[in-house]
């Protein structure tokens, strides 16, 4: 498979992880690209996804250890996470499939000390964002005729299942916005190809009452 904008920024998020290795959970892992990562590192990776078709496509990779992953088809709305279980949570494109007040749940979740990372799609909304997209069209534009090039001298894109896509992406005031009040001491940095980058890091002396 040839560029995909996601996967672009697997570096960037595994400079994200707590010291470890610890356990991880993967939300919407899709085929398991940044879960089999994370079990490189050393960690033991549970990961969710509510495309059945996704989460077998993920189980036929392996794993290439020394971490083990754990595939589960779930949907994190309606699935009960732990308490405290999770050293590292990350969540690649798939936030905007679901209410962004989610991130409660996954920052209830996390150990104290665990972090949070969100590799999210949002919508320009200052003049910003418009800078920062349209510095990026022109290489988005040339990657995805690079990628399309590849393919047909390969033979085609292979017969795979692929993600659920949802193209309509909340604006990134109101992810700011939500983060700052959801999420107290997280940050939010702009990315290239519409993405963006939510770090939480959860208190040390975050517990429960």
């Amino acid at each position: 498979m040839g560029f995909n904008h996601n996967d672009h920024y697997h570096p960037l998020l595994l400079d994200q992880l707590p010291p470890g290795p610890g356990v991880a959970l993967d939300v919407g892992c899709g085929s398991g690209r940044f879960a089999r990562r994370l079990a490189a590192t050393g960690m033991h990776v549970e990961a969710i996804d509510r495309s059945g078709p996704m989460i077998d496509l993920a189980r036929a990779a392996g794993s290439p250890g020394p971490g083990t992953i754990s595939y589960r088809q779930a949907d994190v709305v309606a699935e009960k996470l732990p308490d405290e279980a999770y050293d590292f949570i990350s969540c690649l494109a798939m936030l905007h499939h679901v209410p962004f007040d989610t991130v409660t749940r996954l920052r209830d979740a996390l150990v104290p000390g665990g972090v949070l990372a969100v590799l999210g799609l949002g919508r320009p909304s200052t003049v910003a964002d418009y800078a920062r997209a349209l510095v990026a069209s022109p290489v988005n534009a040339l990657a995805r005729v690079v990628v399309y090039a590849g393919e047909r001298l390969n033979g085609g894109a292979d017969p795979l299942p692929t993600a659920p896509i949802v193209e309509t992406f909340p604006p990134m005031s109101r992810i700011r916005r939500d983060a700052a009040a959801l999420l107290p001491g997280s940050k939010v940095r702009n990315l290239l190809f519409y993405r963006y980058l939510l770090v939480y890091r959860r208190p040390e002396d975050d517990h429960p009452m």
